[in-house]
């Protein structure tokens, strides 16, 4: 049997478990903390930029984010490769703005961070900060 609620999902199923005394039947409970809101580092990277420039953020003006940031200069490929990605996981919405003629008649897509995403990103990066407590890196402390 499954049963789902928000993030979490549980499973019981039953085993035979037997000794040397007796054979019996027991449920054991399985809880198994949803995976779908994973991200990785280039995906924490697009996030954090797109929250940095707020209303502002659309394709190339995340991607000179990302470079003058991180020293990265993404692809265009991977960058709207992975801007698909985040939305097809609700981690962002985008809308199309009004058509330009400095863009040859062609309308700038925009891109917000939803709660979803401002989650994942903020569990990530404190997971990266509870990893890095206590270490001496080369070069200094952690940040």
């Amino acid at each position: 049997m499954r049963f789902g609620h928000g993030g979490i999902r549980a499973r019981i199923d039953s085993c035979r478990v037997r000794n040397d005394l007796t054979a019996s039947r027991h449920l054991v409970y399985i809880a198994v903390i949803m995976t779908d809101h994973q991200l990785g580092e280039f995906e924490q990277i697009v996030l954090l930029a797109i929250l940095r420039l707020g209303e502002d953020a659309y394709g190339a003006s995340i991607r000179s984010e990302i470079e003058k940031c991180t020293g990265r200069g993404p692809t265009a490929g991977a960058m709207y490769t992975t801007l698909d990605r985040l939305e097809s996981k609700s981690m962002l919405t985008s809308r199309m703005g009004e058509p330009t003629a400095q863009r040859g008649g062609r309308a700038k897509r925009y891109f917000k961070v939803t709660k979803t995403g401002s989650v994942a990103v903020t569990r990530a990066q404190r997971a990266y900060q509870r990893l890095l407590k206590g270490l001496e890196l080369v070069g200094g402390a952690h940040a």
